[in-house]
């Protein structure tokens, strides 16, 4: 009875506010009395969050409706920049805009039409060169910062089967630590690859086992490995605040660092500079397509559960700068293209934003690589029953294609059945891999410790007449 009631009244209350509103009032509306009629014409329940409907209201609101109610949602939240995401057959929940996020179907169109653009090597490579131009600038790396001229610290030397570990940071921008963790192989012959690993947002960090298995595994291997933290995580926080992290200048310092990485590694004397990697998972995989696109040094990449059409990282630090914008708009998977004809194993799976890459973005890629005449340089390592990580399986795939491109021995981590065996990498507790100790009192004196004080040092290295951010 409470309920006929309740309804009722909402009736009359709608049809006495469709009365009362004409265009000199644009028909405006309390979204929480949009959102209960939609309710009730529809048959579907919505769940806002509170804060989000207060003193929230939506004008020319009942000339938004139509016939169907996801286009009716559309139409009312659009301009308020929520959407109504499904959660059920009838169900749905309010958000605020996911301006990283398309539904598969936009993301595909979207790649169709990017295709159109191009139809040979050397109208991709005008793409190309168009959209590495832009994505330097939209990082706001153009000019590039200078780089200080501090020695990389260096602490904690660590032998194990195998390999070792040290503790490494680089100072990247002035007063700004990037801290890792310097994985080698223990006997090196000649010159070796380098492989640089950009965190994503997996709990534990660098610090978590698989990331120590996989770095280890690829030193035993004969590779020479840096992991490296995400901006305002890890030993970061001794800087910046956890939330500096989801900042848009994150992404431009995330990928500032991984350049760094790359220089890092290739001063080592024996380093070997025609065998360059990167790989990272999640928004590490993220920085993998970004670094590949922008520096032509790495030569193999292996982004692991991130390459999508539709999906461009919901986190700042993968899309809070303008990138995708480059070009009249693009994606992940025309950034990824910008690898060719270097190799690329793309890692996917069934459980994220990366299920349709086989189908939709693979055919796409196999194209831009067939322009080399090169199309099996690039392929896929696809997991339809696993979800997103960076598990055992995936690091087998990343292992072999390594193995493959890079020339690592995979004898040095085999076990006797001739499987790559991680379970001689000694997985080490967190204070080990600290580079500042377990308190941070080894921190530089000139170290920065503000955000506002890293702004302050893009806005002084921006070129003169360029807006301040």
């Amino acid at each position: 009875m409470f309920k006929k009631l309740r309804l009722l009244a909402i009736g009359l209350l709608l049809t006495s506010a469709a009365q009362a509103q004409t265009s000199d009032e644009q028909y405006r509306e309390p979204l929480q009395q949009v959102l209960d009629e939609i309710q009730q014409r529809y048959g579907v329940k919505i769940r806002p969050d509170a804060a989000m409907v207060k003193d929230k209201y939506v004008t020319y609101a009942q000339w938004r409706f139509r016939p169907d109610v996801d286009e009716t949602l559309r139409n009312v939240l659009g301009p308020l920049d929520y959407q109504a995401a499904k959660t059920g057959d009838k169900t749905y929940k309010l958000k605020t805009y996911q301006y990283h996020l398309k539904t598969p179907e936009e993301g595909a169109a979207q790649l169709q039409e990017l295709a159109a653009r191009y139809h040979d090597q050397a109208s991709w490579e005008q793409r190309k060169a168009e959209l590495r131009s832009c994505m330097w600038s939209a990082l706001r790396l153009a000019p590039m910062p200078p780089k200080p001229a501090s020695k990389p610290i260096v602490t904690n030397k660590r032998d194990y089967d195998g390999y070792s570990v040290e503790n490494v940071a680089l100072e990247t921008l002035p007063g700004v630590y990037m801290t890792g963790s310097l994985y080698r192989p223990l006997k090196p012959k000649g010159k070796i690859p380098v492989v640089i690993s950009p965190d994503g947002h997996f709990g534990d960090g660098r610090y978590r086992p698989d990331a120590q298995k996989r770095c280890a595994t690829l030193a035993r291997m004969g590779a020479m490995v840096y992991s490296y933290d995400l901006f305002a995580w890890g030993e970061s926080t001794l800087q910046f605040k956890p939330e500096d992290h989801r900042r848009s200048l994150a992404m431009t310092v995330q990928a500032l660092n991984g350049l760094r990485a790359l220089d890092f590694l290739l001063a080592q004397k024996n380093a070997d500079k025609d065998r360059v990697a990167v790989t990272g998972g999640s928004g590490g995989g993220s920085q993998t397509m970004l670094l590949t696109a922008l520096d032509d040094r790495i030569k193999v990449s292996v982004p692991v559960v991130m390459l999508s059409t539709y999906h461009s990282g919901g986190c700042p630090c993968e899309s809070g700068m303008p990138v995708h914008l480059c070009g009249g708009g693009t994606n992940n998977a025309e950034l990824a293209a910008m690898a060719a004809p270097r190799p690329l194993l793309a890692v996917t799976d069934g459980g994220d934003w990366t299920a349709q890459t086989p189908e939709v973005a693979m055919p796409y890629l196999k194209t831009i690589y067939g322009y080399y005449g090169q199309p099996d340089l690039v392929q896929n390592a696809h997991f339809p029953k696993e979800g997103h990580d960076y598990g055992a399986s995936k690091r087998q795939a990343m292992y072999q294609f390594m193995t493959q491109h890079l020339g690592l021995n995979p004898r040095m981590a085999e076990d006797a059945a001739g499987q790559l065996d991680e379970s001689k990498v000694t997985v080490e507790k967190q204070e080990q891999q600290l580079v500042f100790g377990p308190k941070g009192e080894k921190l530089p004196a000139n170290a920065i410790h503000s955000f506002e004080a890293l702004q302050d040092l893009f806005n002084q290295n921006a070129p003169q007449g360029q807006a301040k951010q």
